[in-house]
């Protein structure tokens, strides 16, 4: 395979204009605000900056109907000129956003009515076939390796909203497996027809997973398929530093980039202090 560059960090488009430099976590927080629909319930989790910048880039710059969590509360933020970053899902001072704050198991069992509902998850190890790992690593259950924070609510989560995306910020062989070690959340199994209908998961598996470097969907066989890669990226950097082998997309390109305003929004309204470079 030729090392195929798909796109630049910087350089001039065809018109002329300066193009930005984005980081890895920016391109990420960018393919996942695409994704998103206005009208649509999106939950960023435990807060994470990608994710949590991502869903609000959305809100912000096409979906003033979404309805975001964030740090516990049910906010609109479409006029908010700048949203304060915290460090914990559960700080207090959020809210003074809120149009409504959850308890924690509320905000849980309330899950099964989100068929419109967004979610993100992350893992320790997420396999092929789009499987994710937060218990630990090792074949010794009773001995692990590493441990991880256990589910903390994704295999909740990832069963009762209508769809969610994988979202890793580490693309490293060891993170991007061939098979998870231990699964949290569910995606495609084994790869077999009709698992999660077998299992009686009301949804489909996961739509993507977002990396610092490509975006993978899922192919007929529900095995990740290379869809897009970052601006800067090779198609050859991401079969190197992945631990399962996929097929490549025939629409295989860029990741599409923000526009100005996007770009603008993201880095004075969401970003201010950097979170993402």
């Amino acid at each position: 395979m030729s090392d195929t560059v798909i796109g630049t960090a910087e350089g001039l488009s065809d018109n002329g204009a300066v193009v930005p430099t984005l980081s890895p976590k920016e391109s990420m927080a960018v393919a996942i605000a695409h994704d998103l629909r206005d009208g649509e319930w999106v939950e960023v989790g435990a807060n994470l900056p990608v994710p949590r910048a991502g869903a609000l880039l959305a809100h912000l710059s096409h979906g003033p109907n979404m309805t975001v969590m964030l740090a516990m509360t049910k906010v609109n933020l479409f006029d908010e000129p700048v949203v304060e970053d915290f460090e914990f899902i559960t700080d207090p001072r959020a809210r003074r956003w809120a149009e409504a704050y959850y308890p924690h198991d509320r905000l849980l069992s309330d899950m099964r009515f989100r068929r419109r509902g967004v979610f993100f998850c992350g893992g320790i190890q997420v396999d092929a076939y789009g499987n994710s790992n937060l218990i630990g690593t090792g074949e010794d259950y009773g001995r692990l390796k590493f441990r991880g924070p256990g589910g903390i609510g994704t295999c909740n989560a990832t069963v009762h909203n209508g769809r969610y995306h994988l979202v890793t910020t580490s693309h490293d062989p060891r993170v991007l497996v061939e098979r998870c070690d231990y699964v949290s959340a569910l995606g495609y199994g084994d790869g077999s027809q009709g698992i999660r209908e077998r299992h009686g998961l009301p949804y489909g598996g996961p739509s993507s997973i977002i990396t610092p470097l490509c975006v993978f969907t899922f192919g007929p066989d529900r095995r990740a398929v290379l869809s897009s890669v970052h601006p800067g990226t090779t198609i050859d950097e991401v079969v190197e530093r992945t631990g399962f082998t996929f097929e490549i997309s025939d629409t295989c390109g860029e990741t599409p980039g923000p526009t100005p305003r996007e770009l603008e929004i993201l880095r004075t309204r969401i970003d201010r202090n950097g979170a993402l470079q």
